[in-house]
């Protein structure tokens, strides 16, 4: 018995002809950039039609026929860090229904692997990059924006390069954060810094820095964690207490640092808000879950994303407009890891 010979795949002809329209009215009604230049009822017909026949556009040859891949590479630091998420919703939001497809490469905050995945994106002719990645010092993409290479950084920003980038306003939600801790009647506070090799640890610490000086306090309660994570927001801790250091709240550099404390605090029998009062930074999910629910300072994550897909897309289409940089609003959300501090301080 012989297998039956498969049906050739549906065309463009074949959907115009089903919905009744000419070829060229098909190719515009399924292109999302050229679907507004005819009426909302043909679009809905065609769509139907290559629906029910189950056609499938030829990216490879439209691509080769516009030179345009329909691609765009989004370069995440660490896709186990759970800001991260939000933000590929909020770009692949924006991309998708601009007809574009996102490749989505994690280089372990590992410089060498970084370089590898930047180039293999490349290869694949993707139009532009989203870049999550940046420290401040970054040889790397200031090489790419002298080539000429489209790009938009997230949650980032590099020194004496002009690429655009959206990011939260950090120094602001740091404020807030000191402010709300001074306001329950802290005096001394800390701060777990982020790496100061990115833009987001050196602006947050210094924001922190001049919060506590506005409001008449001392602020030599600084450490730096190596990196953004659990780890060694324990690692700080740990020394700020094993040092001696006097202190009633932590402003930490974001909430993975923030719950390197609480692991501290256990370790250590300390109480959370009652020894010590903590603040993160982001608000990734389930914070609300924790014991004490995390105080910390919000950031819009998906529209970070969003924003930064819209900026590119921007560039791809104006490659001659000048850099921009966007600050999106933080808000604080208080929960119960503040409280006012007890009269004697750390035990």
């Amino acid at each position: 018995m012989t297998n039956p010979t498969p049906s050739p795949a549906p065309t463009l002809r074949d959907v115009a002809e089903a919905a009744g329209v000419h070829t060229a009215t098909a190719s515009r009604a399924l292109n999302p950039k050229t679907r507004q230049q005819i009426s909302a009822e043909t679009a809905r017909r065609v769509m139907r039609a290559a629906q029910a026949l189950g056609y499938q556009p030829n990216s490879v040859a439209r691509s080769l026929k516009t030179s345009r891949s329909g691609t765009v590479g989004l370069v995440i630091p660490d896709l186990t860090n759970p800001l991260f998420p939000p933000i590929v919703r909020g770009v692949e939001s924006v991309l998708e229904s601009d007809g574009y497809n996102v490749w989505i490469v994690n280089t372990d905050n590992d410089e060498d692997r970084e370089r590898a995945k930047i180039e293999s994106l490349r290869s694949r002719q993707v139009e532009g990059l989203i870049v999550a990645t940046a420290r401040l010092d970054h040889p790397l993409l200031r090489q790419l924006h002298e080539q000429g290479v489209t790009m938009v950084l997230i949650n980032r920003q590099v020194e004496h390069t002009r690429i655009p980038a959206v990011t939260g306003d950090d120094a602001t939600g740091v404020a807030a954060a000191v402010r709300h801790l001074t306001d329950l009647g802290h005096t001394r506070i800390a701060h777990l810094s982020g790496p100061l090799t990115t833009s987001t640890g050196r602006v947050r610490s210094q924001a922190f820095r001049h919060a506590v000086r506005d409001h008449g306090l001392a602020d030599d309660l600084v450490v730096e964690c190596a990196h953004w994570s659990e780890s060694d927001g324990a690692t700080a801790m740990r020394a700020l207490l094993t040092g001696g250091a006097r202190f009633t709240a932590v402003v930490a550099g974001n909430d993975l640092i923030a719950l390197g404390c609480y692991d501290v605090f256990a370790e250590r029998g300390l109480s959370c808000p009652g020894d010590v009062s903590v603040i993160g930074f982001n608000d990734m999910p389930f914070l609300d879950k924790l014991r004490p629910p995390l105080t910390t300072v919000a950031v819009p994550h998906h529209e970070l994303g969003a924003e930064a897909a819209r900026m590119l897309l921007d560039c791809i289409d104006q490659p001659d407009r000048p850099a921009r940089s966007l600050l999106l609003p933080v808000s604080l959300v208080v929960r119960g890891s503040t409280a006012p501090p007890r009269p004697e301080g750390l035990p």
